[in-house]
């Protein structure tokens, strides 16, 4: 491999000749060999950097033009759009394990968008630190990107992904109309229910949950940058902070605004912990859901079995025949893994120690997995899954004939005590609920007959 040298204020360093990375990439990239090719910095942080040195750029353009001049803004703004559309992602090799303010990975983006801009113009024009890192701190930029990567895969993948699985939802509550089975509450019989209406539960706890995820959005539209080291906003023209989140929102055509309190937005993550509690209250919902599924179509004899949901693949290695509920099982782990995640940036939170909180790259990793595992797992689900249950009617029926918990409709009329006793004779001896009540001498044959309708008890 070729190697050129690159300097920093610590002296020389040896590069690959074929990378846009600098001295600073290439130390944090040989000491920190900490999940290499596993953790990496994750794309959405990178692209989100590309908007955010896009911007600083303009704003820097605007207020400083003897130091951001035209011919330099042309060609950082390129470089960084590049970034920004994931055309450089080779070029950001470093980890998530690395220093707690995310430096490192700002300095990568510094390092790239200037040589790459250095290219663009056929001279060596265009400096990291005093033209890419111009009115910024790393300090302030990383908790930037994370809030401009965690809005911008809500509302662009996660957002779209639940709304497509509630449609879905939507669709099946319609189809199901009318067909009558039997409820259950502590995973024991219980009064019926139509199908619908359980599906309108799922499909509710979804819609609720969008309101929530909506919601915690708006304190993430919040943004760190103009803060610069402490919050002071030192180095960083007046105005500078208000002018690159005009420019950010114009860029990504989602509202972003300055942070009312520097001082806040450095050391303190409780919007991306609010709007991952969302995230987890989603997880939540799914895995009830997707249990809801897995049970209701287990079998396919020996189980519930009141519904049919698509087979996929072979469910067994050595049982033949044997489909398994295998989108539901992915579901339930991605739920769970949210569900670290956000005990992972709870504590991470935690940690901002007077003027900056230096744990900001697991809580990146975290929030960013999080997010990019719950819209694939619900487009997968959606598809795979839930967009072919199907009822099995039969089965439903023979359940909800065979419930020993329709006797509550009998409270009104012969008292709950004897319906208890109605019902206790009924599975003692494995009888019908009518043979047992008529038998106790409770009701006649005409009375049972005229206020005994499972169908109407929903």
């Amino acid at each position: 491999m070729d190697y050129r040298k690159e300097h920093d204020s610590m002296g020389e360093v040896l590069v690959p000749s074929d990378r846009y990375w600098g001295a600073q990439t290439q130390r944090s990239r040989d000491n920190f060999r900490i999940g290499v090719g596993l953790e990496t910095m994750p794309e959405e942080i990178i692209k989100a950097f590309g908007l955010l040195k896009k911007a600083a750029c303009m704003a820097n353009r605007e207020l400083r033009p003897d130091k951001m001049t035209e011919r330099k803004a042309g060609a950082v703004m390129q470089a960084a759009g590049e970034v920004a559309e994931g055309a450089l992602m080779d070029h950001f090799p470093l980890v998530v394990w690395q220093t707690g303010s995310g430096t490192q990975s700002n300095m990568n983006a510094n390092e790239v968008i200037a040589n790459r801009a250095n290219e663009i113009l056929g001279e060596k024009l265009v400096h990291p630190n005093d033209d890419i890192n111009m009115s910024q701190s790393s300090n302030d930029t990383f908790p930037t990107a994370m809030h401009v990567a965690a809005c911008l895969l809500i509302e662009e993948g996660l957002v779209p992904a639940v709304e497509g699985l509630t449609g879905t939802l939507k669709r099946l509550e319609k189809e199901n109309e009318g067909i009558v089975k039997s409820g259950r509450t502590h995973l024991q019989d219980a009064v019926p229910i139509s199908f619908s209406q359980e599906i309108s539960g799922w499909r509710s706890s979804l819609e609720k949950d969008l309101e929530i995820i909506r919601n915690s959005v708006g304190p993430l539209s919040e943004l760190a940058l103009g803060g610069t080291a402490v919050g002071t906003g030192l180095n960083a023209p007046q105005g500078f902070a208000e002018k690159a989140a005009e420019y950010m929102s114009v860029i990504t055509g989602h509202p972003f605004r300055t942070a009312s309190n520097k001082f806040h937005a450095l050391t303190s993550k409780d919007e991306i912990v609010f709007a991952h509690g969302a995230l987890k209250a989603l997880a939540a919902d799914l895995m009830k859901i997707a249990n809801d599924v897995r049970w209701l179509a287990s079998g396919p004899r020996d189980g519930l079995g009141e519904i049919y949901i698509p087979e996929n693949e072979p469910g067994s290695s050595i049982m033949p025949g044997k489909v398994n509920p295998t989108q539901c099982e992915a579901m339930t782990m991605v739920a769970v893994q949210v569900m670290g995640n956000d005990s992972a940036i709870g504590f991470a939170a935690s940690q901002g120690n007077f003027e900056l909180n230096v744990f900001m790259p697991v809580i990146a990793y975290n929030f960013i997995q999080s997010g990019r595992l719950l819209r694939d797992a619900v487009i997968s689900f959606d598809r795979n899954c839930v967009s072919g249950i199907k009822a099995n009617r039969e089965k439903m029926k023979h359940n909800l004939d065979n419930s020993l918990m329709l006797v509550t409709v009998l409270n009104p009329y012969i008292g709950y005590e004897n319906a208890a006793k109605v019902a206790k004779k009924a599975y003692r001896e494995g009888i019908s609920l009518r043979q047992s009540c008529i038998e106790l001498g409770l009701m006649s044959e005409e009375e049972f007959d005229r206020v005994f309708h499972p169908e109407e008890m929903v």
